[in-house]
């Protein structure tokens, strides 16, 4: 069963320095058939306005990954833990009994835009823990890169207390991926930007997809322009 959530139905609001649109209830948005797909519990798509930013605040209890499309970051939280984040590059913070931390864009003349996503962990109170890596663009050219897992398994990826993985896959057209979805799990499938198709739907920017009872999840680029697709395998 393939549902599908259009970019045009998700929440939205724009305070002048940030604009953002929240796939699941967020803030002020709330939708009570929107809460979150299995333990994905966020993906809030950010444009920060140069120099603007989230001042510093606290967060418990939720795995909170950071993947910048254009432009950069300025990380720094109460782990002591502070640098840039890049395009290609995915933060993870693991909240666990409580961190605070504050995100800027780092340029004073350019937006930034990412998507934030919120992973329910597997328990509560485990201890708070931060990893950044950068991903090379060739590992996800026309097939699926592993960003996050529970067991990376020496992948590179970086690791979430949760039985749950993200993948991201750059796609032209006549470029095609799957991915095997075991029995009783299910998927979410988020357009970053450009068109694909996902198991023949075709999809736009901030488009999404949840999947279930299928065997395979396949991504195609539609167009010349490059697209990019992150795909959530979840329990």
């Amino acid at each position: 069963m393939i549902t599908l959530r259009k970019s045009d139905q998700r929440g939205h609001a724009d305070h002048g320095w940030l604009n953002t649109y929240h796939t699941f209830s967020f803030s002020n948005y709330y939708d009570p058939k929107h809460m979150g797909y299995a333990s994905l519990r966020v993906i809030n798509d950010d444009v920060v306005a140069p120099g603007q930013g989230f001042g510093t605040h606290g967060h418990k209890d939720m795995e909170i990954l950071t993947w910048v499309l254009d432009g950069q970051l300025e990380h720094k939280d109460s782990m002591g833990n502070r640098g840039i984040i890049k395009p290609g590059e995915l933060q993870r913070m693991s909240a666990g009994t409580g961190v605070r931390h504050s995100e800027f864009n780092a340029s004073k003349t350019e937006p930034v835009h990412l998507l934030q996503i919120w992973i329910e962990p597997e328990r509560e109170g485990l201890e708070p823990g931060y990893e950044q890596t950068a991903f090379p663009a060739e590992g996800r050219d026309g097939k699926l890169q592993l960003l996050a897992a529970k067991k990376p398994n020496g992948s590179g990826a970086v690791s979430i207390h949760q039985d749950a993985s993200l993948q991201v896959a750059d796609l032209h057209e006549g470029q095609s991926v799957s991915h095997p979805l075991a029995k009783g799990r299910s998927a979410w499938v988020h357009v970053a930007y450009g068109n694909v198709e996902v198991n023949g739907n075709k999809l736009s920017a901030g488009d999404a997809v949840s999947i279930e009872d299928e065997v395979t999840v396949t991504l195609a680029g539609v167009n010349d322009e490059s697209a990019q697709v992150l795909l959530f395998d979840l329990a």
